[in-house]
């Protein structure tokens, strides 16, 4: 009898679609020639003190595990970072995790609070993940429309209304991927107001804080009354260069610390030890080198707003993270549609903005973490393609 994977396959994943990202730009990578603002990830090297604290961490024999929580010297600088920036206080052996990247982190934050039907409100346009990992954890994902009429903007009263009696948890991520928007203290401490009265837990994602270009991030875990009942996520990816070393944490309340590293133990073990040394020099002495990618990376954020304004593309400006979200409207086009066509005449490759979320219809995603030479041809060709809609 021949096995059919078909049915065999649970019902969730396999009603799932792929990752509207990554599927794009699977068959964006089989072409020549391209010039890729699409995937968020930083041009530059990691510092190399970081990449040689790895390497001689290997030379002097670090291969073996670490405790699943992590190195407790790393837990410990975490815990410092946090304090110095933000003034907010966790206890390094109860209330911080080290994670395979902040993306484990909101799987295992998800995985940790979530009863079946439980809901859980998420800020959109948002990071791709973070509806499937509701759906995966057996909870609704309630996305609430944020736009660039006002900043793209989460506000008190859309919180307020979105909340009914299933409502467990409100997910966010700002600085924002994918619009760049950024909250204001006084914006935070008014949805606070609203997930104190209804009880909320907040899941906060701020692995883009140190990508701020205009004011000062506000960590929401450090607002008053908001730290036990935040998880709050950030990592070593976008501030240090260092996707690709996988590397993150959770900050929280013991209890769901500890539940996340529960399902840490039996799905990760740990993360590997390497990357753990090497987070440990980025924090200890990466400040500057990091200063200085933040510094290149608000020069071309405003080399493409003026490009893009020069050739008829409406953006949002943004603040922080390493993205511009402009408006595609105009053209008639579908975000995808759009997105296709411009990689299919110009080369040039952006993410459509429905991949984020049905709230990123009528836009699309570009990366600025990208070098002014491809930056400044990119937008030429997108220029030239605009054209035909004029």
């Amino acid at each position: 009898m021949t096995l059919n994977w078909s049915e065999r396959l649970s019902p969730v994943i396999r009603n799932m679609p792929p990752s509207g990202i990554r599927r794009f730009f699977d068959l964006a990578s089989e072409m020549t020639g391209i010039i890729s603002l699409g995937v968020g990830e930083p041009d530059f090297v990691t510092p190399w003190a970081i990449r040689e604290t790895g390497i001689q961490s290997l030379r002097q024999g670090y291969t073996m595990y670490t405790s699943n929580a992590g190195l407790l010297e790393l837990r410990e600088e975490i815990a410092a970072h946090l304090h110095g920036f933000y003034g907010v206080h966790y206890e390094p052996r109860s209330e911080v995790l080290v994670t395979v990247g902040v993306s484990e982190a909101v799987d295992l934050a998800l995985r940790a609070i979530v009863h079946t039907g439980d809901e859980v409100l998420i800020a959109e346009p948002c990071y791709v993940s973070y509806g499937p990992c509701v759906t995966m954890a057996g909870g609704v994902p309630v996305p609430i429309t944020t736009t660039a009429d006002n900043d793209f903007r989460l506000t008190a009263a859309q919180v307020e209304a979105a909340i009914t009696p299933r409502t467990k948890a409100l997910l966010f991520n700002y600085p924002n991927n994918p619009t760049g928007a950024t909250m204001s203290r006084e914006d935070l401490l008014e949805i606070a107001k609203v997930v104190e009265k209804h009880n909320l837990i907040v899941i906060s994602d701020e692995v883009y804080d140190k990508l701020t270009y205009e004011g000062e991030h506000t960590c929401f875990a450090a607002l008053p009354g908001m730290r036990d009942r935040t998880i709050l996520l950030n990592g070593f990816s976008k501030a240090y260069a260092m996707t690709g070393w996988r590397l993150g944490y959770a900050c929280g309340h013991p209890e769901v610390i500890a539940a996340m590293t529960k399902i840490h133990q039996y799905t990760m073990i740990c993360a590997p030890i390497t990357v753990q040394k090497a987070a440990i020099e980025a924090l200890r002495n990466g400040t500057e080198e990091m200063k200085e990618m933040v510094s290149s990376y608000n020069q071309r954020r405003r080399l493409v707003l003026k490009g893009f304004q020069e050739i008829g593309l409406p953006c949002f400006e943004p603040r922080g993270a390493f993205y511009a979200f402009p408006s595609i409207q105009h053209t008639g086009l579908s975000s995808e549609a759009f997105a296709w066509r411009l990689l299919e005449e110009t080369k040039v490759a952006v993410v459509p903005g429905n991949a984020l979320g049905n709230a990123g219809e009528g836009h699309i995603r570009c990366s600025y973490a990208s070098s002014v030479e491809n930056l400044t041809e990119a937008i030429e060709r997108m220029g030239r393609f605009l054209k035909q809609f004029e």
